[in-house]
């Protein structure tokens, strides 16, 4: 796996893939996010909980989501979300691994660090089988399966923020090397 990761680590690839995940990830966060929200009334989408949700809640949104809301949902939103998690985890794995390259600290042992956007992908695949198990069986869901599904969303974020401030100490210790190397 590590042989893979530093074969496709270059700076065309990542570029490439941050162009193409982001494209995707607008596409999410200005079309079909707000417009399943529109039918939520000021109430936040599963997929935008970080600190999860109970079951109460949503309850609630499903509610006011209505039938026409919880369609898009089902079938506007998710299915490009089914795309973002795989774009996310290999273009974020390939970029930690490029930068660490960069610093020559890829045979460290942060570059295990690279594997976090994986885990965050995996996790945001199952936050979205459950909103989907969700959203099939409303109203019929159980608390337990929006605890689980809950729990994957918090994973989801708690290890997409590690995994952020891990580039942002590569990125200073970058600078740092950049730095010391032109004096």
């Amino acid at each position: 796996m590590e042989d893979l990761l530093y074969k496709y680590s270059t700076r065309k690839t990542v570029l490439v893939l941050i162009l193409i995940t982001n494209i995707v990830y607008v596409i999410m966060m200005a079309f079909t996010i707000p417009r399943v929200a529109g039918f939520a009334v000021g109430m936040k989408l599963l997929d935008l909980m970080p600190a999860g949700y109970d079951f109460e809640y949503v309850q609630r949104l499903f509610t006011a989501l209505g039938e026409e809301g919880r369609s898009a949902y089902l079938r506007l939103q998710l299915p490009i979300d089914m795309i973002y998690p795989l774009l996310f985890a290999v273009c974020y794995c390939l970029l930690l691994v490029w930068l660490l390259k960069i610093i020559n600290k890829q045979h460290t042992r942060l570059f295990y660090a690279s594997y976090l956007p994986l885990f965050a992908g995996s996790a945001d695949y199952l936050e979205n089988i459950g909103i989907i198990t969700l959203l099939r069986q409303y109203p019929q869901f159980t608390s337990e399966s929006v605890q689980i599904t809950s729990r994957f969303s918090v994973v989801k974020s708690s290890i997409t923020t590690v995994y952020f401030i891990v580039v942002l100490m590569v990125l200073l210790a970058m600078v740092w090397y950049w730095f010391r190397k032109g004096k």
